[in-house]
């Protein structure tokens, strides 16, 4: 005869199954149903007075009759196997299919000669829908930004076509050169709009990136490669787009102004990029081996390159020092976590 405190626990066990807010079926070793929560009857529309008694199979219109469900339930029960997350389609007729995810455990209620189980069941379909949803939505964004991306590069490059053409037609050198310097700008953009569009989560891989931008810098402006060149020494860093975007600009520029007044007549030289970075702290410099800075009198006036690097340098909380190369000219962009922000360029671009 079961003790007395028997009763009480399987008592005490069929009262937790039946209150509980999560879907609980209380079973016993055969699959048939012992208890059911008013939760689980609810989610499943089987009506509660239908319930114990039956066969697991037997709930509703037999859609619970999964013979893998009730091959892992039986070897649950003999402790050959455990159910844990385990995942099924619930079809039901004229009804969307739920996705399910079904837990069991065996338990010690008091009764000593009979394996009791509890498997616990979650819908999750509406949890599914909406991953997927947000799945989508983030592919649909990521192609519409390549397709912005690629209409931007397309446009730049027209933009740049044009300026080229109106170069060809005015008489004006001085107003010649503007233009020269406007359409290397937007092909600058453009290689980074390239960029962009191969580089994961918004950051970019500053030696490939600076690697690209001087190539088609050189590419638009060094006629012989033979007497002059730009290397690239730039360590594995990866940035932030915006980031990436304003140390473009200033290579951009500063590789201008050193093939425009750096190698004047017929001179030999290179320029050299470099970046290192130690955690937040990094350095960008930008050298070359030509005629140096020229001083006193001989000094050129501070133009719109200069105004945009020292913008872009003061954009990056970074500090910015010219110095002399012997030969040539080394402008040196650092940032340092308490660094204060400096901008003496002197250079002309």
């Amino acid at each position: 005869m079961p003790h007395p405190t028997e009763h009480f626990e399987a008592a005490s066990t069929l009262a937790v199954v039946m209150s509980s807010n999560e879907p609980l079926l209380f079973l016993s070793d055969t699959l048939r149903i012992i208890a059911a929560s008013a939760s689980f009857c609810r989610a499943f529309e089987i009506d509660p007075a239908s319930v114990a008694g039956k066969l697991l199979g037997e709930l509703g219109n037999g859609e619970w009759a999964m013979p893998k469900l009730v091959s892992l339930l039986t070897a649950t029960a003999t402790g050959s196997a455990s159910i844990d997350a385990y995942e099924i389609d619930l079809k039901r007729p004229d009804q969307m299919t739920r996705q399910l995810v079904v837990n069991a455990r065996t338990l010690d209620d008091g009764d000593l000669h009979h394996i009791r189980l509890l498997l616990a069941i979650t819908d999750v379909t509406d949890m599914r829908a909406q991953a997927r949803l947000k799945d989508n939505l983030v592919r649909d964004k990521a192609i519409l930004l390549q397709e912005v991306q690629h209409r931007v590069a397309n446009s730049l490059q027209i933009i740049a076509s044009v300026l080229m053409q109106s170069a060809r037609r005015v008489q004006s050198e001085e107003v010649r050169g503007h233009l020269h310097d406007a359409r290397h700008r937007i092909m600058s953009i453009a290689a980074l709009q390239r960029q962009l569009s191969t580089s994961d989560g918004g950051s970019v891989e500053l030696r490939g990136y600076l690697t690209q931008l001087c190539q088609s810098l050189g590419a638009s402006m060094i006629a012989d490669a033979e007497r002059l060149s730009i290397q690239v020494k730039v360590d594995d860093s990866t940035v932030d787009a915006d980031i990436s975007i304003s140390m473009g600009l200033i290579v951009t520029e500063l590789v201008i102004n050193a093939l425009k007044h750096a190698f004047p007549g017929e001179r030999t030289g290179t320029i050299v990029i470099e970046h290192r970075s130690s955690g937040k702290d990094w350095t960008l410099s930008i050298a070359d081996n030509g005629i140096g800075i020229p001083v006193g009198d001989d000094a050129p006036k501070a133009g719109l390159g200069t105004s945009i690097v020292e913008a872009l340098v003061k954009n990056l909380n970074a500090e910015i020092t010219v110095s002399d190369a012997a030969p040539g000219t080394v402008v040196t962009i650092s940032r340092r976590e308490t660094a204060g922000l400096r901008t003496d360029l002197c250079s002309a671009a």
